[in-house]
C-alpha cells in the first residue's frame, strides 16, 4: 500500500471500530479488527444513487469511512481496511477476484477486492470486510480443508479451468487461482498475483455505472449485528436476519423513518432518502 495514514487518523479509525491500538500485528488482533469492522462499518452502495463520486485513493477512502462515518462496497471497505492494517504493522496484499453469479458464471475482471494479510505469529490470512454476507473472521489462506465460521462453512480450494480453459498462475501450482467456497457453493475466484488499488478502477466504474450491475439497480445497506445476525436496509425494506437464518421484514412507512433507520441502525446521517438512480434501465 502506498497511501498512508497519520497517527491521528489511525486513532480515529480505531475509535470508530471501538478498538484499542493492538500491541502487535497478531492473528488475534486481526480477527478482532475484522469482526468489529463488519459490525460497525456498513456494506452499502448509497454513493452510486446519491451521485457521489467513487475514487479509489487511500486518503479519499479514509475520509469517507473515518471522517464521514460511511460504509461502501468492496473496493472502498477493503481498500480503507488495508491502509489501517498496514499502518498497524501488517503485511497486506490486495487481491483481485471474480464473483460467481447465476449458473456459476464468473463476473468481470477486478470484480471484487480482497486482502491477503500476513501476521507476525500465524502466517497468511484471507480478510474481506467488503462482501456483505460472508465469513465473519479471516480464513487461513494456506488451509485447504473446511473452516468453520459464524457465517458458514468455508473452504479455499485450487480452482479448475474457467470457461476459456485457464486456471491462472501461468501453469504453476503455487500461483494458480483459488476458489473461495461457502457451504459447498463457490463464492468468488481469487487471483494470487498482488495488485494495487488503482488496478480496480475499471471494476469500480463498471459496478457503479453499468445497467448490468446489480449495484446500479438496487439499494443496499447492511452490517453484522452483535449476536452474529445481520440487518439490511434495501430501499424502504428493513430486514433483520437472526443467526439461525430466520428473517423479519417490514417496510418503512415514511422518508423520515428511512432516514432514522440509516442513522440509528447504521450510523449514517443523510439529508435525503437515496432512490435507485435511472431505475428504468434494463440489464
Amino acid at each position: 500500500m502506498t497511501d498512508g495514514m497519520n497517527t491521528a487518523r489511525t486513532v480515529e479509525y480505531l475509535r470508530r471500530l471501538g478498538a484499542g491500538h493492538p500491541a502487535r500485528p497478531t492473528v488475534d488482533a486481526l480477527c478482532d479488527l475484522h469482526l468489529r469492522h463488519l459490525r460497525t462499518v456498513p456494506f452499502e452502495n448509497l454513493s452510486i444513487h446519491l451521485g457521489e463520486e467513487i475514487v479509489l485513493d487511500g486518503e479519499r477512502l479514509l475520509d469517507k469511512v473515518v471522517r464521514a462515518r460511511r460504509g461502501g462496497f468492496c473496493y472502498e471497505l477493503n481498500g480503507a481496511f488495508a491502509v489501517l492494517l498496514t499502518e498497524l504493522g501488517y503485511d497486506v496484499t490486495l487481491l483481485a477476484a471474480r464473483v460467481y453469479g447465476e449458473g456459476d458464471r464468473l463476473g468481470i475482471p477486478y470484480d471484487h477486492l480482497a486482502l491477503r494479510v500476513r501476521t507476525v505469529d500465524g502466517g497468511d490470512w484471507l480478510a474481506d470486510v467488503g462482501f456483505g454476507a460472508h465469513f465473519h473472521l479471516p480464513l487461513a489462506f494456506g488451509e485447504r480443508g473446511e473452516q468453520k465460521d459464524p457465517g458458514g462453512t468455508f473452504r479455499i480450494a485450487g480452482a479448475g479451468a474457467d470457461a476459456a480453459g485457464v486456471r491462472g498462475g501461468h501453469g504453476t501450482a503455487d500461483a494458480a487461482d483459488l476458489d473461495v467456497i461457502r457451504d459447498g457453493r463457490p463464492v468468488y475466484r481469487l487471483e494470487v498475483r498482488p495488485r494495487v488499488l488503482g488496478d480496480f478502477t475499471a471494476g469500480a466504474w463498471w459496478h457503479s455505472s453499468s445497467p448490468a450491475s446489480h449495484f446500479t439497480r438496487s439499494l443496499v445497506c447492511s452490517r453484522i449485528t452483535g449476536d452474529g445476525g445481520r440487518i439490511t436496509l434495501s430501499g424502504r425494506r428493513f430486514t433483520v436476519t437472526a443467526p439461525d437464518g430466520t428473517r423479519r421484514e417490514r417496510e418503512a412507512a415514511s422518508d423520515e423513518e428511512v432516514l432514522e433507520l440509516y442513522g440509528d441502525r447504521f450510523g449514517i446521517a443523510l439529508d435525503t432518502v437515496p432512490t435507485v438512480r435511472d431505475a428504468g434501465r434494463g440489464a
